[in-house]
């Protein structure tokens, strides 16, 4: 028997520029924000990616995890050098982790807000998992797609009170000590929902000028918090502070899915892991009466 014309068909391994190119396509690095650092960290364009590993945050275990892997690229939500460095010496913790990475020939790439704010990206897939339906941005992107911006405003099919609504949001999200908090009415009746993965009390004013009945995002410190809550007099919109890891984890297995049919449908032949470290920095909580 003759072989068919798709059996035919020869996968190829791409270089990092040819998987750079498809992840800008996916994740434009021209949504970042201005003070973001996004883009190559670590790495030879011209090297060959088999093996690419995706995670939240370039710490030493992940990285261990993925040169371990043999992996030739990680990808990471969140940048290694986000803020200037003078020295990367193999003393510290971000010198270890460059060492250990081009030591090991793994490259690093940072998706950051570019990636919260494309479309398919941190808040879509987020609003998605909530069952949110006609889902916009909070803040639209001033030189992108209407659909492309940060956070994400839309309405779930029923209505539901606060209490279930912050239940159902503990349940999807991976387990961490923080859990979640909530600010509002347990029993008040709730259906437009706004959300941003990751820090999001900058669009805390964005909130209030929208019709949202509850906001869902992470690292809500106290004075913009308490003076949100403040400025509607405890009324809508509600809050829910939940881990900055756990919002913005959910997003790597389709963030992975989707590179990977993008390479496959060029002709690249690309395996493709998602961490399964949790790197949320905090280890247990006490409550009352605990």
């Amino acid at each position: 028997m003759f072989p068919t014309e798709s059996e035919l068909t020869v996968t190829v391994t791409p270089t990092l520029q040819q998987v750079l190119d498809v992840v800008d396509e996916l994740w434009p690095a021209s949504l970042a924000e201005d003070w973001d650092a996004v883009g190559l960290v670590a790495g030879r364009r011209e090297a060959e990616v088999r093996r690419i590993h995706f995670a939240v945050d370039p710490v030493a275990a992940v990285v261990e995890e993925a040169c371990q892997a043999r992996a030739d690229l990680l990808i990471t939500h969140h940048p290694l050098l986000l803020r200037g460095v003078h020295s990367v010496e193999a003393g510290t913790f971000k010198g270890e982790v460059i060492h250990r990475l081009i030591e090991s020939g793994c490259a690093l790439l940072t998706a950051h807000t570019n990636g919260d704010s494309a479309v398919g990206g941190v808040n879509d897939v987020l609003a998605e998992i909530l069952g949110l339906q006609d889902a916009q941005p909070l803040q639209p992107a001033a030189d992108g797609l209407a659909e492309e911006g940060l956070g994400r405003i839309g309405t779930l099919p029923q209505s539901t009170t606060l209490g279930d609504f912050a239940a159902t949001v503990f349940e999807i999200l991976p387990a961490v000590a923080g859990g979640v908090r909530v600010a509002g009415d347990r029993d008040a009746i709730i259906q437009r929902v706004a959300l941003c993965g990751g820090a999001g009390d900058s669009l805390l004013a964005a909130v209030r000028a929208s019709d949202a009945d509850v906001y869902l995002t992470a690292d809500l410190r106290h004075h913009p918090a308490s003076e949100a809550r403040e400025a509607v007099g405890g009324d809508r919109p509600y809050l829910i502070d939940v881990s900055h890891f756990a919002s913005e984890w959910l997003w790597l297995p389709a963030a992975a899915q989707t590179l990977d049919r993008r390479l496959a449908d060029a002709g690249f032949d690309v395996e493709i892991a998602v961490s399964g470290i949790n790197t949320d920095p905090w280890d247990f909580v006490l409550t009352p009466g605990r």
